[in-house]
């Protein structure tokens, strides 16, 4: 936690739960990532925390913006986004959609089946699309399955389709799941997208996604690694002029500039365990714990000796519980009225609360630095 979260957090008596980013932090793991890959053009996922002021400093550090709604393009060019620096990457979506964002200047389009091919060439003549991939996901926390994403020769025949309508072909794409934990993953993406290019089909632009991960309770790979085997990937399957390269990271940006304050509701023993019960849950902003994917480090503000405990969201939904198989200690006197601290928790949460489940409001966001150092 950044030394400005917690005067923050000391110094202001906020209702919990709330967010807390340091705007400083944001901008630097944008310069991490970008010094760690430094060929590729950053474009941000917006989905992973589109609060404005994280957008306005991603806007002036000269990022793009990968979105996925007409909602998240006006997000990002009320704050400084230009129309050329947004990528719509959603290969999901209405024929009305794409003409929003074309009419406010988006040329960029992602597709992956000839009927979202149509949908683009209908209402955005003249549009840069560009085709995903379907690759295999091992190794992810959040895997996408088969929901997004072609085969190499379904990607070569959309390319070559979209110069017949109209549409420039502009490569392919390809995401490996989120919180990718194993760099290999990357590697089989740009296979994947050298068979694109051996099939005939234009590739100018490699997309290579997101997924670079970042430690929540457990290590993960350094982003060296993944850097490492993109390189080696380009360097076997495309030997001549490689393509101009994008990454779509969201959680590597965000997420550790985050810390969500959240008060001990009850704690209450069931059936031989220590159940705590927080303010806030898989409705308020935690939904990454589904299936316990994500295993926050939670810290407390009591010392003294610990022990096991299963950990609850406030709603009447019998779903609404964070952890029962996965391990967490926490102090043996921690009582209602106690507050925790989730770690690195900048991506992912307030984008995913709910509007009012149970009657309880959106997860309140507020920002400390201004990201200009």
């Amino acid at each position: 936690m950044s030394e400005r979260i917690r005067e923050f957090l000391d110094r202001q008596p906020t209702p919990t739960p709330c967010l807390v980013l340091d705007l400083d932090l944001v901008r630097q793991c944008y310069h991490r990532v970008r010094a760690t890959l430094p060929q590729a053009r950053v474009y941000y996922a917006v989905k992973a925390n589109p609060d404005p002021r994280v957008l306005a400093v991603l806007a002036g550090l000269g990022a793009g913006f990968d979105v996925a709604s007409p909602a998240e393009v006006a997000l990002c060019l009320a704050a400084g986004a230009t129309p050329e620096s947004i990528s719509y990457g959603t290969t999901v979506k209405k024929r009305s959609d794409v003409a929003a964002a074309f009419g406010a200047g988006v040329r960029c389009f992602a597709v992956d089946s000839p009927a979202d091919l149509a949908h683009v060439a209908t209402v955005a003549p003249g549009a840069r699309v560009y085709c995903r991939l379907f690759v295999p996901d091992d190794g992810a926390r959040t895997p996408f399955g088969r929901k997004f994403g072609c085969s190499p020769a379904e990607a070569a025949a959309l390319l070559a389709a979209a110069g017949q309508l109209g549409l420039t072909p502009y490569g392919v794409s390809f995401h490996v799941g989120s919180q990718q934990l194993d760099p290999a993953a990357f590697a089989r993406g740009v296979r994947a997208a050298a068979e694109v290019a051996q099939r005939g089909a234009p590739v100018p632009m490699l997309n290579l996604g997101g997924g670079f991960p970042v430690g929540y309770a457990d290590p993960v790979p350094p982003l060296a690694a993944y850097s490492d085997a993109i390189r080696g990937a380009l360097a076997a399957c495309f030997p001549g002029r490689p393509p101009r390269l994008v990454i779509e990271p969201g959680r590597a940006l965000v997420a550790e500039a985050g810390v969500i304050r959240t008060e001990v509701v009850l704690v209450a023993q069931r059936d031989g365990r220590r159940w705590v019960y927080l303010d806030i849950g898989r409705y308020g902003g935690l939904a990454e714990t589904e299936n316990e994917a994500i295993a926050y480090r939670i810290v407390s503000s009591r010392n003294g000796s610990a022990g096991p405990v299963v950990l609850a969201g406030p709603t009447c939904d019998g779903d609404d519980v964070l952890y029962q198989r996965t391990p967490y200690e926490l102090p043996l006197a921690l009582r209602a009225g106690d507050f925790l601290e989730i770690k690195a928790a900048g991506a992912y949460t307030a984008s995913y609360a709910s509007v009012s489940f149970n009657g309880f409001p959106p997860l309140v966001t507020y920002c400390v630095g201004d990201g200009a150092g």
